[in-house]
């Protein structure tokens, strides 16, 4: 996989009330549940939601690997699930970044994983125009990190992607703001095939809903914010029955 730093100089926008335009929204793309290592993560998917993963790739800028499978429905098209870890055979993330993606360096995260096991603890929103998207949460103060290019080989292909990541790795907002993500031409679960687990219901609540509504608002995110601890929560229909994973 390749990553360079793209920093846009010149960012368009749509009229005021509707900075990206009536047909540019945010769907969740996809579930980020964090393992100690891929083989307790595959141990995990296999006991818990009754599907061995398939194979993902690695990310050397990152110093982390995942496995994949998909979890779309009708109410979440294209919808997959990514198991991630820290990759041993990889250098830490490269001189210039401060820390991983997904606060994966914290030490306090990775301890409640290494003790509990494999858990979720993010996703990721797919945008038309991650540029625009960008622009907007900055409107409202919110830092979602510099727009990175990527790409990497598959079997089926090129994929490339276009990614929003913080130098501190920080997630935002609890977990609760997603990664902003755009997609090439292909996007991944077009080759992942059906698994037998399907997201049947998403759901977000965090104490301060109102300031992190205003932000799905931004990016055309239609998931409702409730009040409350943050906790992030998806159900899925798998061949263990529903199954319902919390953050």
């Amino acid at each position: 996989m390749t990553i360079t730093q793209n920093i846009p100089t010149n960012v368009s926008h749509d009229p005021i009330g509707d900075p990206l335009g009536s047909s540019q929204r945010a769907q969740l793309d996809h579930l980020v549940v964090l393992a100690s290592d891929l083989a307790q993560g595959v141990t995990w998917c296999e006991q818990v939601l009754g599907v061995t993963p398939g194979p993902g790739g690695k990310h050397p800028l990152m110093g982390t690997h995942n496995r994949l499978f998909s979890i779309a429905s009708a109410a979440f098209p294209l919808a997959y699930l990514e198991v991630i870890a820290i990759d041993p055979e990889a250098q830490n993330a490269v001189p210039g970044r401060a820390s991983r993606w997904f606060d994966m360096d914290s030490a306090a995260l990775q301890q409640d994983v290494a003790a509990h096991g494999p858990k979720l603890i993010h996703f990721v929103a797919r945008v038309p125009r991650i540029d625009a998207a960008v622009a907007a949460l900055a409107a409202l103060g919110i830092d979602r990190g510099r727009v990175l290019d990527a790409s990497r080989a598959t079997p089926a292909g090129l994929l490339e992607w276009r990614i929003g990541v913080r130098d501190d790795g920080a997630r935002l907002f609890d977990g609760a703001l997603p990664t902003l993500i755009e997609w090439g031409a292909v996007h991944p679960a077009a080759t992942l095939g059906t698994s037998g687990v399907t997201l049947t219901q998403f759901s977000v609540q965090h104490p301060d809903h109102a300031a992190l509504a205003q932000a799905y608002q931004a990016i055309g995110l239609g998931a409702p914010v409730q009040a409350g601890a943050a906790r992030l929560e998806a159900v899925l229909d798998t061949p263990r029955g529903s199954v319902r994973l919390c953050a």
